[in-house]
C-alpha cells in the first residue's frame, strides 16, 4: 500500500459515519438497528444511563417531540472490534435557547452493534444547564 492509499475501513467505523448520518437525517430505525438490545448510553449530566433499545428510542422522541432540534457534524471517527471514538460538534435548540459544543464519544462493540456509549464534553456545565431538566 501506497503512503497515498487509504487503509480499509473497519466495519464498526463503518458503523459510526452510518449513525451520525441517521441522526441529522432522523433516521431513528437505522439508529437503533446500530444499538444491541442491552445498551447503556450515558448521557452528559445524567447519573444513571439510558438502558435498552426501547428506552434510548423513547428519551429521543420526547426530546425532538417537544420541540428540541439537533445538528451534529462528524469530524472524524476510528473504531476496531471492540472499542470506537467519534469526534463531534453539535448544536441543539429549544424554543429560544441554541447551544453548540464539542465531544468525543467512546463507545463498546458487541457482535457487531453498539453496546455502550459515553460522551465527554469541552463544556460540560453548559451542557447540563441547557438540558437541565429534559
Amino acid at each position: 500500500m501506497s503512503h497515498h492509499e487509504k487503509p480499509a475501513q473497519h466495519p464498526n467505523e463503518k458503523l459510526l459515519h452510518d449513525l451520525t448520518a441517521a441522526f441529522v437525517s432522523g433516521g431513528m430505525d437505522t439508529m437503533t438497528a446500530a444499538f444491541t438490545d442491552d445498551i447503556e448510553w450515558h448521557e452528559i449530566g445524567r447519573d444513571e444511563p439510558i438502558r435498552g433499545k426501547a428506552a434510548l428510542a423513547e428519551r429521543w422522541a420526547n426530546m425532538t417531540g417537544s420541540g428540541g432540534t439537533f445538528s451534529t457534524e462528524e469530524h472524524a471517527a476510528v473504531a476496531n472490534d471492540e472499542h470506537g471514538v467519534s469526534l463531534m460538534t453539535t448544536t441543539v435548540g429549544y424554543g429560544d435557547k441554541s447551544l453548540t459544543y464539542r465531544t468525543a464519544e467512546i463507545y463498546h462493540f458487541r457482535d457487531g452493534k453498539i453496546s455502550a456509549r459515553w460522551a465527554f464534553s469541552d463544556d460540560t456545565a453548559a451542557i447540563n444547564e441547557f438540558f437541565g431538566g429534559m
